[in-house]
């Protein structure tokens, strides 16, 4: 496989059926996935649980990328919401812990830088977000998350611009509410 091929051409290929173009496209973006699940996920640990999880999608559903959209915005959706899930997996595993744990609501400020602690905030605020509003969730952590055009997230979402910006001002509003009652 050619190591000029960029990552569109790559994703195109390995959605057709080529198996040597899926690996050399999973070897290329695994540092990229991995430094997203770094900015949403405060322990190496876990944004490596995440990365992992990421690249099993990838090369799972693959064949599902249509080229609708850049393959790009695709990747920062799936590593997005794999991150997301980890989080939501690892929030549920401690409280099913039998022995008494700090609890995730809340960081540790002795051991928790604050930088990740707000993270942890934001993605619990999230959490809550989409138990009410989850048409919000995907516009907010595309923009603000994932640094997206609001072009390429209206593309893939397909919804008008306009729409897009709606919703993320709606979400940043009620994600502000939910970090200032915490």
């Amino acid at each position: 496989m050619p190591d000029d091929l960029d990552i569109e051409e790559l994703a195109d290929r390995a959605a057709k059926g080529d198996a040597a173009a899926l690996d050399a496209l999973l070897i290329r973006i695994g540092p990229q996935v991995m430094r997203q699940c770094l900015r949403l996920l405060p322990c190496r640990q876990d944004a490596e649980e995440a990365c992992q999880d990421a690249l099993l999608q990838v090369a799972r559903k693959i064949d599902s990328f249509a080229g609708r959209s850049k393959f790009s915005t695709w990747l920062h959706i799936v590593t997005a919401n794999c991150a997301r899930q980890t989080y939501r997996s690892l929030k549920r595993r401690a409280e099913e812990q039998s022995m008494p744990v700090l609890p995730l609501d809340t960081a540790d400020p002795r051991t928790t830088s604050v930088i990740a602690g707000s993270r942890l905030d934001l993605l619990d605020a999230l959490e809550r977000l989409e138990a009410h509003r989850p048409e919000l969730v995907a516009p907010l952590v595309l923009r603000d998350l994932c640094q997206l055009t609001y072009d390429q997230i209206a593309d893939h979402l397909s919804i008008p611009v306009g729409t897009l910006k709606s919703r993320i001002h709606d979400a940043r509003r009620h994600v502000r509410a939910s970090l200032q009652a915490t």
